[in-house]
């Protein structure tokens, strides 16, 4: 018996987000359903975060125990015959044995796409947000900066775990632009139930002008007060960004700081913590 450590792609349109639910279908649910195929017994395997309903991923990574005399390639090539058109594995490795791919890493990085044009374009409504009017890149840019560092993003969003911490440490937020295409990329510790989906929107709304850019240094600067109040109540933020723009790119073990293996994103163009 060895564990197994695994990088997942899944376009998360048509699934009820990643975790298993007693009806509906999930990415766990079809991996796992997969994974039986290959004569794995456990209950559930362990996973690296949560995507929400209609979030996609390139860097999900899980992990399970299975009996397997087989290299590791095997292992990947096998899933990916049994796995439907909208999830596939990336990448699969042995790992230690008490390897938990949510608990032992060190940070996650997600991204969100928008793009601006007045009019929808369907090739593209998949996979981002169209936005219009067009908000400023400068806006934008100086709304991300009061997001690096460790503050109490209670305003943003609520913890996994009742009476859970709040507060996240940021280490990197900005954006870059492609064309019409605007991409905001965030890497945290971790981050809150639909944090930030709300981070985006309200970032859109300070680069439309429809928002002051002091909005989300008064969010963060109010969490504190905010985080006494009960958790159903927290968020000041009532705006969410649609989930289709967001994407898990990747989440970073402290073996050696990077990910545990980096996706091909050319290729994978298709991720919560909670994201």
């Amino acid at each position: 018996m060895e564990r197994y450590q695994v990088i997942l792609a899944y376009d998360g349109t048509h699934f009820l987000g990643f975790q298993r639910q007693g009806k509906g279908r999930t990415v766990q649910g079809v991996v796992e359903t997969a994974l039986r195929q290959l004569g794995w017994q456990d209950r559930t395997i362990l996973a690296a975060g949560r995507t929400d309903t209609g979030v996609h991923a390139s860097g999900q990574v899980i992990s399970f125990d299975l009996e397997w005399h087989h290299p590791a390639e095997a292992l990947r090539q096998a899933l990916n015959a049994l796995l439907p058109a909208d999830v596939s594995v990336s990448a699969a490795y042995p790992t230690r044995a008490d390897f938990h791919p949510c608990y032992d890493a060190v940070s996650r990085r997600y991204r969100y796409q928008l793009y601006c044009q007045p009019v929808r374009d369907p090739l593209k409504d998949r996979y981002a947000w169209r936005v219009w009017p067009a908000p400023r890149f400068d806006l934008l840019e100086q709304a991300a900066s009061p997001l690096v560092g460790t503050h109490d993003f209670a305003a943003f969003g609520t913890p996994p775990r009742t009476h859970g911490t709040t507060v996240r440490t940021v280490y990197k937020a900005g954006w870059h632009e492609a064309g019409a295409d605007l991409f905001f990329e965030i890497t945290a510790t971790a981050f809150l139930y639909h944090m930030v989906r709300r981070l985006v929107y309200l970032q859109v709304m300070a680069g439309q002008g429809r928002l002051g850019l002091e909005a989300i240094s008064m969010a963060i600067s109010t969490a504190i007060s905010q985080s006494l109040l009960p958790q159903g109540k927290r968020s000041l933020v009532k705006g969410l960004a649609p989930a289709q723009g967001l994407r898990l790119v990747e989440v970073c073990y402290p073996e050696n700081g990077q990910p545990f293996r980096k996706a091909d994103e050319a290729s994978l163009e298709i991720v919560n913590t909670q994201g």
